[in-house]
């Protein structure tokens, strides 16, 4: 029987997704990006506290069932299609039991396994980090390519999407590539909503805690003005936020 390698559960979450949501944060990540604030989910090896099959996570999620009734349920990581046969299993039983699911992803792991985890999916938040091939090497360590593979899926079955975009000074806070990425996105009906991130260093302590360096060490958060002028780029281009 399948287990999910599970780094945390969060019984109240309410940035993830509509409503009061049940937060399932999946174990492993095959991206580096350099502003992630959860390094402890990288690694698929690391010892964790939670290991458990689909049944047992939903009989947990279940005690909150009056909570999250308006809400639902939220996998997000690490990279939760690292574990795709159990997501899959998982949300096939939340939607059993009338819950709205919704999977958090850069949807750089694409195989028909993972896209096989869509069947039960609501709602996508798809994080595009940016449109930059090279930028996003340098970010991520990984190619762009997999992610706007994703959204074209995601086009193509008609799956709502938000779409998340962490705004990083000197990197992604640049005005032609925020437009850029708005200008991509707005073209694709299934996308109903953006969620602009502003970079904070609040993580910087667990890379302290892991013994790795910092890579965006000195970069100061993003500024109130900047965020609202991302925000003004996009509601131009026609965008939900």
């Amino acid at each position: 029987m399948v287990k999910g390698k599970i780094h945390s559960l969060e019984s109240f979450g309410t940035v993830d997704g509509p409503g009061v949501r049940y937060v399932v944060f999946m174990q492993g990540c095959p991206l580096r990006c350099q502003y992630c604030h959860n390094p402890d989910t990288w690694d698929m090896a690391r010892k964790t506290r939670f290991v458990l099959t689909p049944d047992e996570l939903m009989a947990e999620v279940l005690k909150y069932k009056n909570f999250i009734s308006k809400g639902g349920v939220t996998v997000t990581g690490g990279e939760p299609l690292m574990q795709p046969q159990f997501v899959k299993e998982f949300f096939a039983l939340c939607q059993s039991n009338g819950l709205h699911t919704t999977i958090d992803t850069s949807g750089h792991v694409f195989s028909d396994l993972t896209l096989s985890v869509l069947d039960n999916v609501n709602l996508v938040l798809l994080d595009i980090k940016t449109l930059d091939k090279e930028l996003h090497k340098t970010l991520t360590g990984v190619e762009l390519r997999n992610t706007l593979r994703f959204l074209d899926e995601l086009e193509k079955r008609n799956i709502p999407v938000w779409i998340r975009h962490v705004i990083v000074p000197g990197l992604t806070d640049d005005d032609e590539k925020l437009r850029n990425i708005a200008q991509y996105i707005k073209k694709f009906k299934v996308v109903k909503k953006v969620e602009l991130l502003p970079y904070h260093t609040m993580g910087e302590f667990k890379y302290k805690e892991l013994n790795l360096n910092y890579p965006l060490k000195g970069i100061e958060p993003l500024s109130y003005e900047r965020l609202e002028n991302a925000k003004k780029i996009f509601k131009e281009e026609g965008l939900n936020l």
